[in-house]
């Protein structure tokens, strides 16, 4: 007679199940939600979502559950994913195949079902393209229903089934998508990968964590009556239960088991023994075949299971295993798997328990027949999980000879996957293994090397390549270099590539010398360390007394490429040009194409704009047909880039999206998706855009992963914020710039942080931090190919100075710097003349001499370029002088006109400036009714005391003593003005009097006159 040791109530988790309940209903109304349910192993978390699903499946919801299964460190490359989405065809088959239309190419890596995977690279950039549409296959299929995704056993969960799940979490927008997580606490030690995991996820704001706790007595005595059908239990068997199983519900169920079977007194406290005392009970045919089952994994192929025990010999016949496994299904040992083709353990721990009580030489000798049965008869296993399970079988079972070469067709498989952390693993188990395998396996047994990027052929001479075509370690270690690269490790790569290095032969192998030289490059950019040029460098060296080659072209193309960023000169056009030449030799498309977009920036920043605009263009036109969606949208990225630095913000605002597009369907928002974002929204600034601008940088906000390009993109955040006048906002994210950057950072990103710096210290009257960082701006960044970055670095520092007093050595000392530095520079467009005219009129300003030509001058040049900032500044500068000559009539046009490009580019500080500037020339209010007052700012005449002893750098107690008032007085005369001027601290209210002349210069020591 069977007994159920499983509680038909279920009890407890009334907080849990509230919690599920809650985020069920925010996902449904399309807030996206995910719930991470962590407990040690038994404490219920099946249970728990067996029984939320139950109620979602009631609730019209569509649900899909995987499982992560564990083989070896780390599971099957996407398993859980691949298990939900079978089970989603199988419950919506045509519509799950709709929503896959136009994707299924890449979606049959993760279900076969779909088809033939595509032809598209197996590279970082194919598995970003994975992640995409398999984000977008949810959101399609919750467009008009509510899905739930749940995964179990996330501890288990290998590291692309992690960063997918990751991807999903924090893109599925607006998507009616649940995705719940279980995974138990006790398995994590300090360095289980999980842990980072779920630490990052949690910072999320859509993301829950929920830490399931043992049962109480009343909780145990409640599914003690469940399982033994009675009302109340025997209180002496509760007490007992409970403080034997301390609360777990799995063990709670062994006990009663135990205790129904009469053996509960005589049993050991250990778990092994809590856990192996029903097992130990069944026959002994179904104990030969449990045993079987615990080394077949997490789940076992019911087919896999019969041939292995026909063939140990465990029963004897396929009848007689038909009925040791109802035994063992009728005990809750096992139980059939929701497919209905294989079986899994009714608990991890059971299978765990009865894994380790085999002796070594048993284990080995099982593995050894599930290996010999699955190469016998490949079907037994689905065709995505055979590579792993066999080489998993053959490490376990001792046989390095197989384990080997299986590690090897492993890799191979999860790279075809775009699972490249699974990869690497394989690898790396290949790597250990090599010095245990006999030279006869090495060399008759072994595949060649697979595809590792541009890895070149042996370098042998024709008549002494015998044994070449056969793998080395060397190629292994190729292998591995790149799949660590794909897979974001780049210490473990570089560790691989010095290894390589150690072994190849700088001599007789120049080629594969540099190439692993370059893919050093490549993790030390990646890595924001130094180092990567003197690798590009002597990789250079190796191969360029050689014939042209790939390798040759890509260490060039590498080299302008980082020259470009970093130190532009006429020498890296001269490098990029060659690479170009070498590329198109070698018949190198791709490498071709990214050292045209090279080109084509360097000769942005020396030559003819609107050729090297004609030329990139026509780059980009080439890479469109390629397939190379990477070097695509690298173009247009530059495209976007080059023509906003000529003053083409609406042509750049179209190429920056177009390159949006183009990453979002190629599936490459992950890696260029930040840039352009980045790119996109400073063309919107610049163009006007203030509010599209605003919510391209919200959506980058709300995406933790996307913290390439820290520096760019919260420096963006700073410009934005302090055109809202929102200083300390557009501090943080200065500050937060200048921690993204880090040392080496690149001049593009470097000058205009430093601008925004400037702008912000001369806002919040600190004129010495505004030289400091002009000085350090100066010195540590190579001004080569910068013309257009320093132009606009210069304008801001000048205009900081000119507005300054009164007259210090120290701001004598910038003016000369930023005259001298001024002087080197060639404008190359009206942007740039607009912006040198503001330079030259600032500096004029500054030394008390005419500036009106400098003004007309610069209106005329940024009136072509038609970018409404540096248009509005000219536009105060000129109206300025208009009125200073008496002309009322133009300089009131000229502020009427910078008022409303103010307001219709959100730009308040420029706008207030415009108004305030109008009424202290007596004209009328830029942009509305005059204000009250008899200054037209609305100040008292004790308030512009006040104000001119602020401008000094006076304390209330100090402008007390000026004004024979005391302290408190000038307190609240200081809170008036900030009001008044809509400012938010003295050094704003200062800064601002500085900007609009409001009082004669003081000399230098004014600031200290009557303190001593």
């Amino acid at each position: 007679m069977e007994q159920s040791t499983v509680s038909p109530v279920f009890v407890g988790r009334g907080r849990e199940t509230g919690a599920l309940d809650a985020a069920l209903r925010r996902a449904a109304a399309g807030e996206p939600h995910a719930v991470l349910v962590g407990g040690e192993a038994g404490v219920g978390k099946t249970r728990l979502i067996e029984e939320f699903l139950q109620r979602a499946d009631e609730g019209g919801a569509v649900t899909a559950l995987g499982a992560c299964l564990e083989v070896g460190a780390e599971g099957l490359p996407y398993g859980p994913l691949s298990g939900a989405l079978r089970r989603l065809h199988r419950q919506l088959g045509p519509e799950l195949e709709r929503a896959a239309a136009g994707m299924e190419g890449h979606l049959a890596r993760l279900l076969p079902e779909f088809g033939e995977a595509d032809g598209a690279s197996n590279d970082e950039y194919g598995r970003a393209r994975l992640f995409e549409h398999t984000a977008r296959l949810f959101e399609r299929l919750a467009v008009d229903r509510t899905l739930v995704l749940v995964v179990e056993d996330l501890h288990w969960s290998d590291r692309s089934t992690r960063e997918l799940m990751a991807y999903l979490i924090r893109t599925l927008h607006g998507s009616r998508v649940l995705v719940v997580a279980t995974y138990r606490t006790d398995d994590l030690h300090r360095r289980h990968p999980l842990r980072p995991f779920l630490a990052e996820l949690e910072r999320l704001r859509t993301v829950q964590r929920l830490e399931l706790e043992r049962l109480d007595r009343p909780e145990v005595a409640a599914q003690l009556a469940g399982i033994l059908g009675t009302g109340t239990p025997p209180r002496d068997l509760v007490d007992r239960i409970h403080r034997r199983s301390e609360g777990n519900p799995f063990f709670v169920e062994e006990l009663a088991a135990a205790h129904q079977d009469g053996c509960l007194a005589g049993l050991s406290e250990t778990l092994r023994d809590i856990l192996l005392v029903r097992v130990e009970a069944l026959p002994e045919e179904t104990q030969r075949v449990v045993r079987l089952a615990a080394e077949g994994g997490s789940r076992v192929e019911h087919g896999l299971l019969a041939a292995v025990a026909a063939g140990s010999g465990a029963v004897p016949g396929e009848d007689a295993l038909i009925g040791a496994l109802r035994t063992a299904v009728g005990a809750n040992i096992l139980r059939p798997d929701t497919d209905g083709e294989g079986y899994r353990f009714r608990h991890a721990l059971v299978r765990e328990a009865v894994s380790d009580d085999l002796l070594p030489g048993e284990r080995h000798r099982i593995n050894r027949r599930y290996a010999t049965v699955l190469e016998e008869d490949p079907e037994l296993v689905g065709a995505e999980l055979r590579p792993a399970r066999l080489a998993d079988y053959w490490y376990h079972a001792h046989h390095p000879a197989r384990a080997l070469p299986t590690a090897l067709d492993a890799a191979r498989a999860a790279r075809r996957r775009n699972a490249f952390a699974e990869q690497l693993k394989m690898l790396e188990r290949a790597l250990e293994l090599w010095d245990t395998v006999s030279e006869e396996t090495l060399a008759t047994t072994l595949r060649p090397y697979d595809w590792a990027d541009t890895y070149p052929p042996c370098g042998c001479a024709e008549d002494g390549r015998d044994g070449c075509d056969r793998l080395r370690l060397v190629d292994v270690l190729a292998e591995a270099v790149v799949a660590a690269r794909r897979a974001g490790d780049r210490d473990r790569g570089q560790s691989l590539a010095r290894r390589a290095l150690a072994l190849v032969d700088e001599g007789t192998s120049p080629a594969r010398a540099a190439w692993f030289r370059l893919q050093r490059a490549r993790m030390l950019g990646h890595l924001k360390r130094s180092g990567a040029i003197e690798e590009i460098q002597y990789a250079h060296r190796l191969v360029q007394g050689l014939g042209p080659s790939v390798v040759q072209a890509e260490a060039l193309a590498l080299d302008a490429a980082h020259g470009m960023l970093r130190q532009p000169g006429p020498q890296v056009v001269a490098t990029a040009e060659r690479a170009v030449c070498i590329a198109r030799q070698v018949d190198a498309p791709a490498v071709e194409v990214h050292a045209e977009i090279t080109l084509a920036g360097l000769l942005g920043d020396f030559g003819d704009g609107d050729r090297a605009i004609e030329l990139l263009a026509a780059a980009v036109e080439r890479a469109r047909p390629l397939g190379h969606d990477d070097v695509y949208t690298r173009g247009l990225n530059n495209l976007s880039s080059l023509l906003l630095a000529h003053g083409r913000a609406e042509e750049a605002v179209t190429a920056a999206r177009e390159g949006l597009d183009a990453a979002r369907r190629g599936g490459l928002l992950l890696n260029t998706g930040p840039i352009l974002t980045g790119n996109l929204a400073e063309a919107l600034l610049a163009a006007g855009r203030t509010t599209e601008a605003a919510a391209v940088l919200a959506e980058w906000e709300d995406r933790p992963e996307s913290d390439t390009h820290g520096e760019f993109m919260h420096r963006l955040c700073g410009e934005l914020a302090l055109l809202r006048g929102d200083t300390a906002g557009a501090e943080a994210h200065w500050t937060a710039a200048r921690a993204s950057g880090g040392d080496g950072g690149q001049p593009q990103h470097a000058l205009p942080t430093a601008a925004l710096g400037i702008r912000l210290a001369t806002r919040l009257g600190h004129p010495d931090r505004a030289r400091a960082r002009l000085a350090e701006a100066l010195d540590t960044t190579a001004a080569d190919g910068q013309d257009r970055h320093l132009l606009a670095l210069l304008a801001d520092a000048a205009e900081a100075e000119a507005d300054q007093h009164p007259r210090t050595p120290e701001g004598a000392a910038a003016l000369a710097r930023i005259a001298a530095a001024a002087d080197g520079l060639v404008p190359r467009c009206a942007l740039d003349r607009g912006r040198a005219a503001l330079t030259a009129g600032h500096l004029a300003r500054a030394a008390g001499r005419p500036a009106a030509a400098h003004w007309a001058a610069a209106v005329a040049e940024l009136r072509a370029a038609a970018l409404p900032g540096p248009l509005a500044a000219a536009l105060l500068r000129a109206a300025e002088e208009h009125a200073a000559a008496g002309e009322r009539e133009q300089a009131a046009a000229m502020l009427r006109e910078a008022a409303g490009l103010a307001r219709d580019r959100g730009d308040l500080p420029t706008r207030q400036e415009a108004e305030l500037l109008a009424e202290r020339l007596g004209l009328a209010r830029a942009d509305g009714p005059d204000r009250p007052g008899g200054d037209g700012l609305g100040l008292t005449p004790r308030e512009r005391d006040v104000l001119r002893q602020l401008t000094l750098g006076r304390s209330n107690r100090q402008i007390a003593e000026q004004l024979f008032i005391s302290p408190k007085t000038a307190s609240v005369h200081v809170s008036n003005i900030l009001a008044k001027l809509s400012v938010g601290g003295r050094g704003e209210a200062a800064a601002l009097a500085h900007r609009l002349r409001l009082f004669e210069a003081e000399p230098a020591n004014g600031a200290v006159a009557g303190a001593v």
